[in-house]
């Protein structure tokens, strides 16, 4: 007998301003057989819908809600579409701005938790990812990753290219990089596409490589746009959030919390969520969806579908409370593919020994007007060194920092 997979989603189809009406009933109906030797079916419903965009006013920023004991303020303004950061053990904060091509250098100079300097300090053709090693600044773009010395007043040194030939971006091209306890290179690569069989078998994962860029090889595959990543302060364990299928209805595909490992295989495209096959792609050659799905690593916890994880960064400043020592926050930059919108918003990522358990708001009220406008899509993220949370919005050019005070 052959293994058939049923399941419910919804469907519709709307450009540019949210169409049909908010009560619309899920009607997917699925049939998706283990081979080809039988139809598949599928009926999706989809959605497009931004909110409008509005300016970062005090009077908007003053209704950011977050726990009790923590307040959020700009901490610079005016920087164009600001998307990654960086902390040096000095202070000095480094963004990325990956449509100007700039890496934007701030100051603090006397504490006051608002930025004083801002300099450009390296002009670099789709800089995006960003990350400090051993006293360099490391940097990649679509398909280059450069590093430069850091010098006493922050600026940099002459510029090495390290890597000249990554992937082609396609639909994802935002790379972001980060250095493990190994002492190795981390390089994330999205796929091309929003669901397809991939030609370059490093598209669509996590790839290591020596701190010169040599010796480069695929850590993990099947994983659609994992941006943010990072290493647990205690057990360093790699986890990373991954970003859901577009086009599947607006509660799928949730975004995916995974453990990243050494070899294993996280299913896209064919396997996505708790195991659920993807009708619009079958896996190639003889391969059956039960087979592939043996073989599939499947997510620790999931979070609202199209919400747009972008950053992660743990917790293990001095700032906040001791219950958020290796906690995760995650940037939500905020859903366009959903007909009510999920994300716009901050969350922190509870781990309970070593493992995550469950997410909760921590940063809310970029959505306004009844959710029909926002002022805010959180991109970036990092501890600063006072123990504060500093955050990226590229649709204001803002840099927030969130601080707490007893």
């Amino acid at each position: 007998m052959k293994n058939w997979k049923k399941g419910l989603l919804s469907i519709a189809l709307g450009t540019g301003v949210m169409l049909g009406c908010d009560k619309a009933k899920e009607v997917f109906n699925e049939m998706i057989p283990e081979t080809d030797q039988e139809p598949t079916t599928a009926q999706v419903q989809g959605y497009v819908f931004y909110p409008a965009l509005t300016d970062a006013t005090d009077q908007n920023i003053a209704q950011l809600k977050a726990p009790a004991g923590f307040s959020i303020k700009k901490f610079s303004d005016g920087l164009g579409k600001p998307r990654m950061l960086a902390v040096h053990s000095s202070g000095a904060i480094y963004v990325t701005d990956r449509e100007a091509g700039t890496v934007t250098l701030l100051r603090d100079g006397n504490n006051d938790g608002v930025a004083d300097t801002k300099t450009i300090v390296a002009n670099i053709k789709q800089v995006h990812g960003i990350t400090i090693h051993n006293g360099m600044l490391y940097l990649v773009t679509v398909r280059e990753v450069y590093s430069a010395p850091i010098n006493m007043d922050g600026t940099l040194g002459q510029r090495t290219q390290l890597i000249n030939n990554l992937p082609d971006g396609g639909q994802h091209p935002n790379r972001t990089i980060g250095f493990g306890p190994d002492g190795m290179m981390y390089i994330t690569v999205g796929s091309t596409c929003n669901s397809c069989p991939e030609p370059n078998p490093e598209h669509a994962t996590i790839l290591r490589a020596n701190p010169d860029g040599s010796n480069r090889k695929i850590f993990a595959k099947g994983l659609r746009n994992t941006i943010g990543f990072g290493w647990h302060p205690q057990t360093k364990d790699l986890f990373g959030i991954d970003h859901g299928i577009d086009w599947l209805g607006d509660n799928e595909q949730k975004e995916e919390v995974n453990k990243i490992v050494q070899g294993a295989d996280y299913g896209w495209p064919y396997i996505y969520g708790e195991g659920k096959y993807n009708p619009s792609d079958r896996p190639q050659g003889d391969t059956t969806y039960q087979q592939y799905l043996q073989k599939t690593t499947l997510p620790l916890l999931t979070y609202t579908a199209h919400s747009s994880p972008l950053g992660m960064a743990f917790y293990t400043g001095n700032q906040f409370p001791a219950e958020y020592q290796n906690d995760a926050f995650v940037t939500m930059r905020g859903s366009w593919n959903r007909s009510q919108p999920s994300g716009y918003k901050l969350v922190r990522l509870h781990f309970e020994n070593g493992k995550p358990t469950r997410f909760d708001d921590f940063v809310t009220g970029f959505l306004i007007n009844n959710n029909r406008a926002q002022f805010g899509r959180p991109v970036g993220i990092a501890v600063h060194t006072d123990g504060s949370l500093l955050f990226t919005d590229d649709n204001n050019g803002v840099l927030y920092r969130v601080s707490y005070a007893k």
